[in-house]
């Protein structure tokens, strides 16, 4: 038997246990957060997620400004909560 199969997926990862994972994103001096930083706040390798659940209208509230989709960090954690938007 194989030793990784012996270990939690954060070990294997290079994470100590009960750590949790720190990402990067830029918000705006007003608070919004782009598509592309809002799907990397919360752990989607790609916006496309993000574009989907708009579309079909699940996922957290956004806002359209200038053309562009921006979400706001507290609707982010609501989403992540389970609050309803």
């Amino acid at each position: 038997m194989s030793r990784s199969r012996d270990l939690p997926a954060q070990q294997l990862a290079g994470f100590p246990e009960g750590a949790v994972e720190q990402v990067r994103v830029r918000v705006l001096p007003d608070g919004r957060i782009s598509r592309e930083d809002a799907a990397r706040y919360l752990g989607h390798t790609s916006s496309q997620t993000l574009a989907t659940w708009q579309v079909q209208g699940k996922g957290p509230r956004s806002v359209k400004v200038g053309g562009r989709i921006f979400y706001f960090r507290e609707d982010l954690d609501a989403f992540v909560r389970g609050d309803a938007a």
